[in-house]
């Protein structure tokens, strides 16, 4: 792993908003915060689910990497969002 040098000038956060975000298979998500990787210094969005999973329990949370978050994906040959804001809490 390449070390990294700190040296004070990290860029400002993410500029995605709190508040409710609905996946491009459906679900809802609440983006709860934006934070850093300890090691990589990566942005990450850290929110959680609005629905129960068989698998995974009641509003589960996870993390993932802010670009990961802003990205389109293809759906029906289409571009659409990952993640679309629908509204702040």
């Amino acid at each position: 792993m390449k070390p990294i040098i700190l040296d004070g000038n990290l860029t400002k956060l993410s500029s995605i908003q709190k508040g409710i975000y609905k996946h491009y298979k459906g679900k809802l998500y609440e983006v709860l915060e934006i934070g850093r990787h300890s090691e990589t210094l990566e942005e990450v969005v850290v929110y959680k689910a609005l629905y129960d999973s068989d698998k995974f329990g009641l509003k589960s949370v996870w993390v993932r990497p802010q670009k990961m978050f802003e990205e389109t994906v293809i759906v029906d040959r289409k571009e659409v969002p990952r993640f679309m804001f629908l509204d702040k809490l």
